[in-house]
C-alpha cells in the first residue's frame, strides 16, 4: 500500500519460536489464510491482508523501507536495530502481543571469578546483539569489549573468544548445558507489533487501524471470563469485593423482584472455583461462567 499497492501486508518470522504464536494471533483477529506454493506467502482470503514469511532480523527493514505496513517481531531485534542507526527513520512499536517472552542477559562460565557486573570491566563479550549490549554497558558505566558472534553464542567462552556472553534466555537450560550462569539481565522482551514509518493512503491507514483493533481486541480476550448470575441487591457489596474483575459491573433490575439484580462482569482467568462457591454462600443464583473468545473496545 506504500507502493500503490491496494493489500496490506504484515511480516512475520517464518520459523522460530514466534512464528506459530503470530498466525495463530492473527486468525484469532479473525483473517483467513491460503498460503503460497513456497509457503512463504500466506494471501489473505477474507481481508486484503497478506502475510510474508521472513527472517525475524529482516521485519525492521521491511517495515522501514515500506515493503510491509506491520510486522510481529522480537522486541530485542526492533531495539537492536534502533540503537545500531542504520535508517533515519524507525518502525513504531504499536502493541506487546503477551508471547515469545525471554530476557537478554549477561552470562560467565560456572566458577568464573566474575560474580557481578562490574566484574566485567575491561573484559571481552560475545554477542549478536553488540548495539543493546554497548547500550547497557554505557548506562551501567562498564568500559568493556564488544565481540560480535552471529551464532553459538554461548560456546564463546570456551573457545576463548570472550569471558562473557550477552544472549537471549527463555529457560535457562541452554546455558546450563554449556555450564554457564546468568549475572545480569539486560532486558527483558517478547513479540510486539510495529509499524512502518513510512507515510500511507488514508486508505491504508483505514485498514491498518481495523486490522490494529482487531489484534487488540484478541489479546483482551485472552484469558478473560464473563461472569453471569442473578443476586440479592443486598449482596451486592460484598459481590463485587470478591470479583478478579477487569472493569466495573453491569448490573440490571428484575421485573418483579425488587430486591434481586442480574450481574454479568468480565474477570481475569484467575476466576476460580473458590470464587464461584462464595458467590453462592453470598446467595447469588444461576452462576455461569463463559471464555471470552475476543473483544472489541
Amino acid at each position: 500500500m506504500n507502493d500503490g499497492r491496494e493489500r496490506l501486508r504484515i511480516a512475520v518470522q517464518k520459523s522460530g519460536r514466534l512464528s506459530e504464536a503470530s498466525l495463530d494471533l492473527l486468525r484469532r483477529a479473525g483473517l483467513a489464510f491460503r498460503a503460497s506454493r513456497d509457503k512463504l506467502f500466506l494471501y489473505g482470503e477474507n481481508l486484503p491482508v497478506d502475510v510474508l514469511l521472513v527472517r525475524d532480523d529482516d521485519i525492521p527493514g521491511l517495515l522501514v523501507e515500506g515493503s510491509c505496513e506491520l510486522g510481529m517481531v522480537g522486541r530485542n531485534v526492533l531495539d537492536e536495530q534502533r540503537l545500531a542507526g542504520d535508517t533515519a527513520t524507525t518502525p513504531t512499536r504499536l502493541l506487546d502481543l503477551g508471547f515469545g517472552g525471554c530476557r537478554l542477559a549477561i552470562a560467565v562460565p560456572d566458577g568464573s571469578a566474575i560474580d557481578v557486573p562490574r566484574d566485567l570491566g575491561g573484559l571481552r563479550i560475545a554477542t549478536s546483539y553488540p548495539a543493546l549490549l554497548a547500550d547497557w554497558l554505557r548506562t551501567q558505566g562498564i568500559e568493556a569489549e564488544v565481540v560480535l558472534l552471529t551464532g553459538s553464542v554461548e560456546i564463546a567462552p570456551r573457545l576463548g573468544k570472550a569471558h562473557a556472553i550477552c544472549d537471549l534466555v527463555s529457560s535457562g537450560a541452554t546455558l546450563a548445558a554449556n555450564q554457564l550462569h546468568e549475572i545480569a539481565t539486560v532486558m527483558h522482551s517478547q513479540a510486539v507489533l510495529a509499524s512502518s514509518p513510512r507515510p500511507r493512503s488514508a486508505a491504508a491507514t483505514q485498514m491498518l487501524e481495523r486490522l490494529v483493533a482487531r489484534i487488540a481486541g484478541a489479546l483482551s480476550g485472552a484469558g478473560a471470563r464473563l461472569l453471569m448470575l442473578q443476586a440479592p441487591r443486598a449482596a451486592l457489596p460484598a459481590i463485587t469485593r470478591l470479583l478478579p474483575s477487569r472493569e466495573a459491573p453491569s448490573v440490571l433490575g428484575l421485573d418483579g423482584r425488587p430486591d434481586d439484580v442480574a450481574m454479568q462482569a468480565l474477570c481475569n482467568a484467575s476466576l476460580d472455583w473458590q470464587h464461584l462457591e462464595e458467590l453462592k454462600r453470598l446467595g447469588a443464583r444461576g452462576v455461569m461462567v463463559l471464555n471470552v473468545e475476543r473483544m472489541l473496545a
